[in-house]
Formats: structure tokens, sequence, C-alpha cells
């Protein structure tokens, strides 16, 4: 997966409390297993006028002219909660955020974020509502820049600082999916099963 250690971008705000991955992406719009062709569903419920349009809803944030490319969410308390589709991750990944800043998250959301290299992490309320409030007058010029090293999210001569875990943060850091996690022990792996083929050489054999 992509390393992140630092990225700059446009921030769009969506500071609603509790938003749940059927929110994120509605389960009508789960018509892959793949992790392609979910962006055009992300946040339909509220992208979209009507249930199952595609005709823009003119009050939502990610339809308006100033947070077009937008790559932050600036998101409340709780984002992600509910289902742990991971469709939710992949839809927002497509639609091109790296990054979700949140007072928190659900767990397993958080959890398949990092294993997609996107990184969620977590700023508090009141940080938050500033970081929104100095992009609002012009988002794409006052662009964010997180640092994953120095865990923090910079703008013009102000720093807020971020948590995420450290072996969240590593990961990311070095762009380690959990495939990549347990390749690194495969030299440790091959000299556990040379050793397990003598003590149990039955259970390595066809039929076994």
């Amino acid at each position: 997966m992509q390393a992140f250690r630092r990225h700059q971008g446009i921030a769009a705000p969506l500071l609603r409390e509790n938003i749940d991955t059927d929110a994120i992406i509605p389960s009508r719009e789960m018509k892959t297993v793949t992790k392609h062709g979910l962006a055009d569903g992300l946040f339909a419920g509220w992208r979209y006028r009507g249930s199952g349009g595609r005709e823009p809803a003119p009050d939502f944030v990610l339809n308006w002219g100033a947070y077009r490319g937008a790559s932050v969410l600036l998101a409340g308390v709780n984002f992600g909660c509910g289902s742990s589709r991971e469709h939710a991750v992949w839809a927002l990944q497509e639609f091109g955020f790296r990054a979700i800043l949140a007072p928190s998250f659900g767990a397993i959301f958080a959890a398949n974020c990092v294993r997609n290299g996107v990184l969620a992490a977590v700023v508090d309320e009141a940080s938050l509502h500033t970081l929104a409030a100095w992009v609002e007058p012009d988002p794409q010029a006052r662009q964010l820049v997180i640092d994953l090293e120095q865990g923090r999210v910079l703008t013009e001569g102000l720093s807020y600082p971020f948590e995420i875990g450290g072996a969240a943060r590593e990961a990311l850091l070095e762009g380690r999916d959990p495939i990549a996690a347990l390749l690194a022990f495969e030299d440790r792996i091959e000299v556990w099963e040379a050793a397990d083929r003598k003590l149990r050489p039955w259970l390595y054999e066809p039929g076994g």
C-alpha cells in the first residue's frame, strides 16, 4: 500500500456526529467486492437528491466547487461507527481522501483505514473546528499539511497535534499492509515450519 508521511491537500468539513458506515457508503451502492467503482456511491444519501438518483444535492459540501479535489476530511465525533464494512474506506479512498481528522472513530473503521493506507487521526474537537474555520474562506488556497512523523496538522504559522496508535503510525509510515507485515517474518516462519515437519511429518503428507 502507499506509504503516508506528509500530505498537503484541500480539507472539506463534514462535522456531523456519529456518521456511520451506512451513511458513508449505503448498502445499495455496494455492488462490488473489489476496491474499485465505489467513489460514486460515497455519501450517496446526502450527495444526491432522491433515493438512488444521481442529481447532485446543492447543499452538500462535497458538491461545492470550493472543495473540489478535497483529500482531507474534517469529520465529527465517532466517525465510521456502525457495521464493519471495509467498502466505506474503499469509497473514501477512491474518491480521493488520504486523511480523515476527527475527535474519535469507530474502532473497526479506524483499523480498516490503516490497512488501506488512509490516515485516521484523532484531533480534539476545538482544534478541528478551528481548522474548519481557517479553511472556509478559501479552501483551495488554505490547504492543510499533515505530517505523520511529527504528529501534527500544519497551517500558516499554526500547528495542531493529533493522535494515532504507534503500530498504526509505523504501518502507515512504512506503507506496510497486513500481508507485508506477515512477510517480514517469512524467514522465521520457514525455520519454524522446517522444525515442525520433523516433529509432525504426518501433518504435511497429502491427505494429512
